[in-house]
């Protein structure tokens, strides 16, 4: 086990540094435009090096962790078609269109593969599993997927956030006892982040690009459904660790739908691109964003795993002051 992890967190390091040089020498660079928020032209798709590495590691766990590499088959096909179309959109431009049609069909292999969405209990009712359930929770992960692509505008910040959500589930998983299944291929997910994690720190030397951030999105997702079918924490603490990201984002898609605006095109309004802005530091607003995971939705995903009856009321305490703080930015940069 300790292998693998080693070995996971190696492959991400070292073909990050492989892919840099070949995006170099290729000149796939992220050139910067009026929509950037950084100011120098940087290699992209370095995301592909976490798959390297998660796919390197995944092997040596299946049989001792009892995941079994049977069950990944059909996610592992939506994860290579999420990849491909990523890296094909770093290379050149694939239209939103397309990207969302394989984005669909990429989380409907993982679903399936995964047994489908299990019955869930929100304020007291039991929403039972079924192709009603499944459907939303495909709406839910293609929504997911798309967040982290919308969220990786700034040096360190889409990375850090997919390592501290895999940490914070594992150690959550160890506290709670259960749902052991999922616990090494968090971790294993969490080390080939932090294998990247140094290369993509401010000031970034690669960026993942659409291949890294559509496969963290998607790998989160499935994640969080294995690890809820399979005794680990319960949705509600999913939910609160992707706070930081759902709450930006989804607030940001809304006002964008109210302006008249096509939601689908490039931008930087979102809140953490505008604090970027306003400090002039993407590493002051990727410490900002860790320090608000560690002291604060951490712990009340801890609770939530603890009192799974208070899961959703602690979902909504969790997201408000965080609604209120994307409100502030905003307006403040207005």
């Amino acid at each position: 086990m300790i292998l693998a992890l080693a070995v996971t967190i190696a492959l991400s390091w070292s073909f990050t540094g492989l892919i840099r040089r070949y995006a170099l020498s290729r000149q796939l660079l992220d050139i910067p435009n009026q929509r950037s928020s950084h100011t120098r032209p940087t290699p992209r798709g370095g995301g592909l090096a976490m798959v390297a590495g998660l796919a390197g590691g995944l092997p040596l766990v299946a049989r001792p962790s009892g995941l079994g590499l049977a069950a990944l088959a059909l996610p592992g096909l939506g994860a290579l078609l999420v990849v491909t179309v990523g890296w094909l959109d770093d290379r050149g431009h694939v239209s939103p269109a397309w990207r969302l049609l394989a984005h669909a069909l990429a989380v409907a292999l993982g679903i399936h593969g995964l047994g489908g969405a299990p019955a869930l209990a929100v304020a007291g009712f039991v929403i039972p599993a079924g192709p009603g359930l499944d459907l939303a929770l495909g709406l839910l992960l293609v929504w997911l997927l798309n967040l982290f692509n919308f969220m990786d505008g700034i040096d360190g910040l889409a990375v850090s956030e997919a390592a501290f959500v895999a940490l914070g589930a594992a150690v959550i998983v160890l506290a709670r006892g259960g749902g052991m299944v999922s616990f090494w291929p968090l971790l294993l997910l969490a080390g080939a982040c932090l294998g990247f994690l140094p290369w993509n720190w401010p000031p970034a030397a690669i960026f993942m690009g659409d291949v890294g951030s559509g496969f963290l999105g998607y790998v989160l997702g499935l994640g969080a459904l294995w690890s809820v079918k399979n005794g680990g924490p319960p949705a509600p603490v999913w939910f609160i660790l992707l706070a930081l990201f759902w709450v930006d984002a989804t607030w940001t898609l809304a006002m964008r739908l109210l302006a008249g605006e096509r939601w689908w095109t490039a931008h930087c309004g979102h809140a953490y691109q505008r604090a970027a802005r306003r400090y002039q530091s993407h590493k002051t607003v990727t410490l900002a964003a860790l320090g608000i995971n560690l002291c604060w939705l951490l712990p009340l995903a801890l609770w939530a795993a603890a009192r799974p009856r208070l899961g959703w009321p602690l979902t909504a305490l969790a997201a408000t002051p965080l609604l209120a703080l994307v409100v502030w930015v905003r307006s403040r940069e207005q």
